[in-house]
């Protein structure tokens, strides 16, 4: 190898080696004049930009939240049924159950949850007891599910009923709307 070839590797591998700097290095931005107030707006949305880019994300969806809280509740003995309007109701008994009826949640600033719960017990169980079951049910399972804390729960009993007033109740919806299907279908004349 000559001096001269030497140096031209030499000066290659500087070169190389300022390139492979210079990717490292982040760019310069262009200098603007911009107000100190849309600076900072800017400033925060590069850095939620880069956020989404660099860091994992798990969220759920208010109604994924609901369900859980539901199918929880409903888990727990003396809880008869959620309480919800009308329409629900009328989804449910042609089988396209609405599972969050009768729960609403709140996220709170520090990411925990409220839960509102309007359900239909048994008559003739104590309250407060089905209260603290709930309590239980419903934050072991969203701990277990989502790791989500809860804030605080706020029952509300909405009905009382045995559980033949309310089986009953059932049928009676069920068989009205049979009927009203069958009507529907007789020719009319």
């Amino acid at each position: 190898m000559t001096k001269n070839d030497s140096m031209e590797s030499a000066v290659e591998l500087e070169s190389a080696a300022v390139d492979a700097a210079a990717q490292e290095l982040p760019e310069t931005p262009a200098v603007e004049a911009v107000p100190a107030a849309a600076d900072a707006d800017d400033e925060a949305g590069e850095d939620d930009e880069e956020e989404l880019d660099s860091e994992d994300s798990l969220t759920y969806a208010n109604g994924v939240i609901e369900k859980i809280v539901a199918m929880a509740t409903r888990e727990v003995p003396h809880v008869l049924g959620m309480k919800g309007n009308l329409v629900h109701f009328f989804q449910e008994q042609l089988g396209a159950e609405n599972l969050t009826k009768g729960v609403t949640i709140e996220v709170t600033d520090d990411n925990r949850v409220i839960i509102n719960i309007s359900v239909i017990i048994e008559y003739g169980c104590y309250a407060p007891d089905i209260f603290d079951d709930i309590k239980e049910r419903v934050v072991e399972r969203l701990d277990a599910m989502t790791g989500l804390e809860v804030a605080g729960i706020n029952l509300r009993i909405e009905d009382v009923l045995t559980r033949e007033e309310y089986e009953a109740s059932r049928k009676t919806f069920l068989d009205n709307l049979k009927s009203e299907d069958k009507r529907d279908e007789e020719p009319e004349e």
